[in-house]
């Protein structure tokens, strides 16, 4: 897959639109985190569930990778913490080690 910018990478992924929602759950299977399929968060839906699919959960290899499919955001969130939780998330799973494995619920 080669990385242009974030909308040229989306393209090349998956679509969502019979996914309402993706949770990803720690190591001991509690809940921490939701992606719904909603304007403004379906970019991200579509990195985690290639992720998901390619990796088996989201880990921190995952995590790279999605670094890099977010494309030109991933240097935005560097700059502002919290603007793109999305991408935070992924800062955190490199930096942490851990593994997340996902649900996901389809409409």
């Amino acid at each position: 897959m080669s990385m242009g910018n974030f909308a040229e990478n989306l393209a090349q992924l998956a679509g969502v639109d019979d996914f309402s929602r993706l949770e990803l759950f720690d190591a001991a299977g509690k809940p921490v985190a939701v992606i719904e399929n909603k304007p403004g968060s379906q970019g991200s839906l579509r990195v985690y569930r290639h992720l998901a699919e390619k990796w088996g959960g989201i880990n921190p290899d995952a995590a790279h990778e999605g670094l890099v499919l977010y494309a030109e955001h991933t240097g935005d969130a560097r700059q502002h913490p919290g603007k793109h939780p999305n991408i935070d998330r992924l800062f955190e799973i490199i930096s942490s080690g851990a593994t997340y494995s996902v649900h996901f619920t389809r409409v």
